[in-house]
């Protein structure tokens, strides 16, 4: 398939123009990010977003993953010297590699066969009358005895007929015309069943599944991934169910085209043979496998939609934070940090039992919060949690009568993967002379100051708001999630005078290697003072500069256009603009209103042609000169923060309260209202309005503060029922 063919058929699939498909290409050739393109390159792009961007790159590597196996099919057959002209075009024009395998599957090198060891028992030209059906009268035994030959072990009319069986069998096997209709007939009306291993005692987590039937098409992909793990832990059998009678009548349909024939019940036969020893086992492992895929695709996205609502949490700016990692025996670890990260002090209390120091316990944490001027408390979530912030909030209540002045409130932060973080290589570069887990605790506290930057530390398989992560396609996973990671973190830009080496290596354009020569480099001279420095770092060329610079932040920069989203290749252009409406550049973060009020309402197409630049360009620099350095988080919800706690007695039926979404899955959400065990938001209890909601990240995503109603408890197994208001 040519280029031009290439791209015009990806057009039609996404319903993006060619020439906006080539235009991709080209820069992706050349190198360039999502991120890049996304913002900088409009003009040439036609102004695509990233998810388009990621669309037209993944649907190119999808179509070159093709025409390369075509490559190779065409070389194998030619070298089999069996490629005909019509064959060699039949592969060319293909356009999806399910067919072209099909079309593969005669010429693809294989252990020897059933069939083949018929054809060297002489009895291919016996196969061969079966399957052309051209003979209408005498006794199909006769033709059989001629194929009788005791020297290549045909003893028997049972071997003969056998034998030939085997190669019209695999000949029904290859055709492509039965492998499409069986494949539909399987996505379609196949039963997927599981029963329960009978040798599994006690209680499992697929208690669901133990007599479950139902039609494949219509399996839920969490359903599917369940299933999946349950037969993996040889807790399931799980078998495809199809009406036999009516495929094998299917088939039939397809192979038998003279029903006058003698070997009509010899093709039957064939036909039989085919389906239960090669078409079925095969096509039952494709249903699985394609199932599987769907639901791996699903799990990725919910993964991915979960994670970047997570790492996109707004900030606790100018707070000081005291982290606390809950535990028993071993004591609370106690970590400070300031506004910036910066790690200031740590100590362990033993509020929890077995010791329960309470009294010394409230003395060291009041000495600290007295000593840097704490206002904010990040509780971990794991164990012993919610003794500690039984403790915390009577401390905070106890505290209030004699501080009243003083503002003090907590949080409970989910830590997941911060042992995963206090274990790395990172942890162990930052804080070499604490243990890992006070590091654990730093990261805790962090997450709370800044969710992006410390989230991107981590392991995002370890952060925990996904289903089934550890199940799904690990490649395509790591794929998807490093996407995220890469949007995120250029959306927001990073302060070059702040940002750790793993918040660097996720900028445009930079490596690992390359962000770790940004730090020392900061490390060794100071601050950056000039996005023009950066060029001045070992492996950052001019190619590596442009991908970068528009996503760092210099707040100390001599120029002010170094601390916004405005790409240093249009600085001369941000210089006119400024100079067309008399605006001092140097006092942009002073003169927002007045600026604002310059530019709300200009001419953009006139504008923009006057300074020499595309509109979406203008549009970019307009919207930067008035906000200089903002955080696209500012406008989200802050965390919901907390100063008494409750417990499961505390709850009862057609209570309201607020929530903090800690998941989202296929069937709802899980959320945080103040008890240890979070509540279930089932999606059919999410629907405002009578509206039915088929996707819960419709309605709520991870981080969200939502008011929710009590509708069902069960205190005995710790479950909560909730209903969206």
């Amino acid at each position: 398939m040519t280029k031009s063919a290439i791209i015009d058929r990806i057009s039609k699939q996404l319903s993006i123009s060619s020439r906006q498909i080539e235009s991709v290409a080209g820069f992706l050739d050349e190198g360039a990010t999502i991120p890049f393109l996304a913002r900088y390159r409009k003009e040439a792009t036609g102004g695509l977003d990233e998810e388009q961007l990621r669309d037209v790159r993944d649907a190119l590597e999808v179509q070159t993953t093709l025409e390369n196996r075509k490559e190779a099919i065409l070389k194998s057959i030619k070298d089999q010297e069996k490629l005909t002209p019509e064959l060699e075009q039949q592969i060319i024009n293909c356009t999806d590699l399910t067919t072209l395998e099909d079309i593969y599957l005669p010429y693809k090198p294989k252990r020897k066969t059933r069939g083949d060891k018929a054809k060297e028992k002489g009895l291919e030209p016996l196969a061969q009358l079966i399957w052309d059906q051209e003979i209408t009268k005498g006794d199909p035994d006769e033709y059989a005895k001629e194929y009788l030959n005791e020297e290549l072990e045909v003893t028997s009319l049972v071997d003969v007929w056998s034998g030939a069986t085997d190669i019209v069998a695999e000949w029904i096997n290859e055709t492509l015309e039965v492998r499409e209709r069986l494949r539909d007939i399987f996505l379609n009306h196949a039963n997927i069943t599981t029963k329960k291993n009978p040798t599994v005692e006690g209680r499992t987590n697929f208690e669901d599944y133990y007599e479950f039937s139902y039609k494949a098409a219509k399996l839920k992909p969490y359903q599917i991934l369940a299933i999946n793990r349950g037969e993996r832990e040889n807790v399931l059998f799980v078998k495809t169910e199809l009406w036999e009678e009516r495929t094998l009548e299917t088939i039939d349909d397809i192979v038998i085209t003279n029903d006058m024939s003698i070997f009509t019940e010899n093709l039957q036969d064939a036909v039989e043979e085919a389906y239960k020893r090669l078409l079925f086992p095969s096509l039952e492992r494709e249903l699985r496998n394609s199932l599987t895929d769907r639901a791996d695709q699903h799990a990725i996205e919910t993964f991915a939609t979960n994670l970047g609502n997570l790492l996109m949490q707004p900030p606790m700016q100018h707070k000081i934070i005291m982290g606390i990692d809950p535990a028993y025996r071993t004591g609370c670890k106690v970590a400070v940090v300031d506004e910036t990260g910066k790690y200031l002090d740590g100590t362990t209390i033993y509020p929890t039992p077995p010791q329960k120091k309470v009294a010394e316990s409230e003395v060291t944490l009041d000495r600290l919060i007295n000593k840097y001027n704490i206002n904010l408390i990040a509780i971990g979530n794991g164990t012993a949690s919610r003794e500690t912030e039984q403790f915390i909030a009577d401390f905070i209540q106890k505290r209030g009568e004699y501080q009243k002045d003083q503002e003090l409130s907590y949080l409970i932060v989910n830590e997941a993967g911060a042992s995963v973080y206090s274990a790395s290589k990172v942890a162990r570069e930052e804080f070499p002379e604490l243990d890992a887990a006070q590091r654990g605790n730093i990261s805790i506290a962090r997450r709370v100051l800044d969710p992006l930057a410390e989230l991107v530390k981590i392991d995002p398989k370890s952060i925990g708001v996904g289903l089934y992560q550890h199940d799904v396609n690990q490649v395509q996973l790591a794929g998807k999630l490093d996407d995220v990671v890469e949007s995120c973190v250029n959306q927001v830009g990073v302060n070059l005078n702040t940002a750790s080496a793993p918040l660097l290596s996720h900028i445009s354009g930079l490596s690992k290697r390359v962000a770790e020569n940004i730090v020392k480099r900061r490390e060794d001279t100071g601050i950056f003072t000039s996005r023009d420095q950066i060029k001045e770092i070992e492996g950052v060329g001019e190619f590596r500069f442009q991908q970068a610079a528009g996503f760092m932040r210099i707040p100390e920069a001599t120029n002010p256009l170094d601390n916004t989203a405005i790409h240093p290749e249009s600085y001369e252009a941000a210089e006119k603009l400024c100079n067309l409406f008399s605006i001092d550049v140097d006092k942009l973060s002073s003169k927002k209103k007045e600026i604002e009020a310059k530019l709300s309402n200009i001419n953009t197409t006139q504008v923009a042609e006057q300074i020499g630049v595309g509109v979406p360009t203008l549009e970019l620099i307009i919207e930067n000169l008035m906000k200089p350095g903002r955080d696209p988080r500012e406008d989200l919800q802050k965390p919901l923060l907390r100063t008494d706690v409750m417990t499961m007695d505390d709850l009862k039926e057609g209570q309201k309260l607020e929530g903090t979404v800690r998941n989202v899955v296929d069937f709802g959400a899980f959320v945080d209202i103040g008890v240890k065990q979070d509540g279930l938001l089932h999606i059919s209890n999410m629907a405002l309005g009578g509206r039915k909601v088929e996707d819960p990240h419709d309605v709520v995503g991870v981080g969200d503060i939502i008011t929710v109603e009590i509708i069902s408890l069960d205190l005995e197994r710790g479950r909560i029922g909730l209903q969206l208001l």
